[in-house]
């Protein structure tokens, strides 16, 4: 598919006519807010689903440089349950009706420059009227292609093949058909309900490096809501069966990468990453730098380049490199980038190199200095790195057993509190400020997305409530100090996780956790997982708990800042982030598991005065999934909107060793890629936990318990 002679590659997004409001419809302001969005977020195409809109909008879209795919208002979506009566696409009598509107579109919008392909309608099976339209169409306008998915996405009425939703396998295999000619353009995937959009680097690897693969449309652009005034008198986003409607979908009209007000969801970055322009890769410490542009030069943008060694910054500056030509290269050796000898001379045990493209100057709908490409890249180690054994430090401490309560503390510096019958932590205090109130239990069940519950019986949710996974208790089976001297106190935890009311024969889980506290604070928790290999895949493996609500400065050295879930990360940067607990939160209009951030090494968790806890990796074990919300698991499965959140009395933290990513290639099946589920197998891993206070450097405690071979 050629736009000008080039084979240009489509970065679209779906886009309904949806205003934040029903009281304004159409309005141009929203129109210029969304094109400039989406020019932002290097989005070059749109697809009007499904109907001709606005005149301006077109006006628009040839002044900010979108490509169009203009959709004819015909749609039979459902028709299938009305099978008593014949198709109306198979019906001549309606054949003057749908070329009417087909007729219309095109008449009225043919001499917009945007528009790269008329589209028959949406969802409208496939019959001899279609045939007819395509005709029509070819013969008045042979200039463009014509887009028409019904019928398999593979019909003589269509010029390029245009599924929906069609797995990422399954499109390769199409674009490898040497019986079929026509390049693959993807008419709506990505469905990005709620806290969605995973996989998608997944399809980007794929059309990037397979031929007749020339990109698609997510569905879709904004969470069609409308605002309105709740029964409580606040305004909120109303959707399906809010206005007395019947039937409806409920929420299933929100599904867009920003929210009704076009205030982004976290999901937007990840799509801007997978749809830059200029791509940046290493191999063999060879930087690659790639124009993917076809037919603008690297002319007018600005390269940067910054590393980190564990997250301190090594060393910055502007990278001076040649004028780049439309799909072209350019490499930079080794030794060659200005990096490299900040590289040779660091002892970091991890550094990563991000290379930073922005505008030189100012445009329709970006200021100068806008980011247009970034891509981090692990540069290699020198050393190999080993655990190193904490010993114990800062002197002896002080133990004491009442009556079921094992107290262990040093002077005043910190305080640990043990219930010898549960073996949960019950406090822990550090010079005096209590930090943490509950803890700490194993966890493997999230609040659902709208992702999991899609699928009815098969859905991840419906399997794990089958499997008993939602209505879980640890039953301790015993708990027993292994050790205790004057630095060490190690206790071994052995729960059984079972359905509440059920007898240990029922027991789903047993985890034996293993706390080493030594005379420095610190507190080694060694945990494994031996789950009933016949449960599904788990939402998540880690532990849970809880801390004082004044804990609610977060510093942390791993992705982000935004947040991010294994199967979409690729657009989060690893480097150390500070938050409040508040900002971390992401209002979804419909709650469930969210917040999360990928690949934590290290977080502190501390209050205004820098009085907290550390928790980080240990011993080996990979990064962590981390989140810390005011609202429980409980409480974000329960409320069915953001309004009815009610916040805790406490800091709900998870460190989660595994975490099943969120899906996205659609919400109606269970679709999470193999490589991000959580089978039911044995897990071990090991999580390091010490009290902090202000002159504490979290950097430090990470790099002590890192030696170099």
């Amino acid at each position: 598919m050629l736009v000008n002679g080039k084979p240009v590659m489509i970065r679209g997004v779906n886009r309904h006519e949806t205003p934040p409001s029903s009281r304004e419809t159409n309005l141009e302001a929203c129109m210029v807010q969304d094109l400039v969005l989406m020019k932002q977020n290097n989005m070059n195409a749109v697809r009007n689903s499904h109907y001709p809109q606005h005149q301006r909008w077109y006006e628009l879209c040839d002044l900010f440089g979108i490509y169009m795919i203009d959709e004819a208002n015909i749609e039979t979506h459902g028709f299938h349950l009305s099978s008593n009566v014949k198709h109306p696409t198979g019906e001549p009598i309606w054949a003057s009706s749908m070329l009417d509107r087909v007729i219309g579109m095109v008449e009225r919008d043919k001499n917009h420059a945007c528009i790269i392909s008329w589209s028959l309608g949406n969802e409208s099976g496939y019959g001899p009227n279609h045939a007819a339209l395509a005709g029509w169409v070819r013969e008045k306008d042979s200039t463009r292609f014509l887009h028409y998915e019904g019928g398999g996405a593979r019909t003589s009425s269509t010029d390029i093949v245009c599924p929906m939703y069609m797995r990422v396998w399954d499109i390769v295999k199409i674009a490898e058909d040497p019986a079929e000619l026509r390049p693959l353009i993807l008419c709506e995937y990505s469905h990005s309900m709620g806290n969605s959009t995973g996989n998608i680097r997944e399809y980007w690897e794929a059309i990037d490096s397979t031929f007749g693969l020339q990109g698609g449309f997510i569905w879709d652009w904004v969470d069609q809501a409308l605002l309105k005034e709740g029964t409580d008198g606040r305004k909120q986003w109303a959707y399906g069966g809010d206005f007395g409607d019947t039937p409806n979908d409920l929420n299933f009209c929100l599904n867009g990468l920003v929210w009704p007000d076009r205030s982004p969801h976290p999901a937007l970055h990840e799509v801007k990453f997978v749809y830059q322009p200029v791509k940046i890769s290493i191999k063999d410490g060879l930087v690659k730098i790639t124009n993917t542009h076809f037919f603008d030069t690297t002319e007018a943008l600005e390269f940067q380049w910054m590393m980190l060694g564990d997250g301190c910054e090594l060393g910055s500056g502007t990278l001076s490199i040649p004028t780049i030509d439309p799909l072209k290269s350019y490499d930079i050796k080794p030794d060659a980038g200005p990096w490299y000898a900040p590289w040779c001379t660091s002892d970091a045990t991890e550094i990563f190199l991000t290379i930073t493209v922005k505008l030189l100057g100012s445009t329709r709908w970006a200021e100068a200095g806008h980011v247009v490409s970034s891509a981090q890249l692990q540069l290699p180690v020198k050393k190999e790195i080993a655990p190193h054994i904490i010993e114990g430090e800062r002197g002896a401490f002080f133990t004491q057993v009442l009556d079921d309560i094992i107290e262990v503390k040093n002077k005043n510096l910190w305080e640990i509190k043990l219930n010898r019958e549960t073996g949960a932590i019950t406090s822990w205090k550090v010079d005096g400020v209590p930090v943490m109130s509950k803890g700490i239990l194993p966890c493997f069940w999230r609040a659902p997305t709208d992702n999991d519950k899609g699928g009815e019986t098969a859905s991840y949710l419906s399997r794990w409530r089958s499997a008993k996974l939602n209505d879980l208790t640890f039953m301790t089976e015993s708990c027993t100090v292994l050790n205790a001297s004057d630095n060490l106190l190690k206790v071994a935890v052995v729960y059984l996780g079972l359905p509440s009311g059920a007898d240990k024969s029922s027991s789903l889980f047993k985890v034996d956790l293993v706390y080493s506290i030594y005379g420095s604070g610190d507190v080694i928790l060694e945990c494994h997982v031996k789950p009933n290999p016949d449960l599904p895949p788990l939402p998540r493996v880690g532990i849970e708990f809880h801390l004082d609500k004044s804990m609610d400065l977060i510093k942390w050295y791993g992705r982000g800042p935004f947040e991010c879930y294994p199967d979409r990360k690729a657009a989060a940067h690893i480097g150390v982030y500070e938050q409040d607990v508040g900002s971390m939160h992401v209002p979804y209009i419909v709650p469930g598991e969210s917040s999360g951030r990928a690949d934590v090494r290290w977080v502190r968790f501390q209050n205004k005065d820098g009085c907290g806890l550390y928790a980080s990796t240990y011993g080996g074990s990979p990064p962590l999934q981390m989140n810390a919300s005011y609202y429980s698991t409980a409480e974000l499965e329960r409320a069915t909107r953001k309004e009815e959140l009610v916040k805790g009395e406490h800091i709900e933290v998870h460190l989660d060793h595994k975490h099943m990513g969120v899906g996205g290639d659609d919400s109606w099946s269970p679709c999470v890629h193999d490589k991000y589920l959580v089978p039911a197998v044995p897990y071990s891993f090991s999580i390091r936990l010490s009290p902090v206070t202000a002159p504490t450097s979290a950097h430090s405690i990470y790099k002590s318990q890192l030696q170099k071979k």
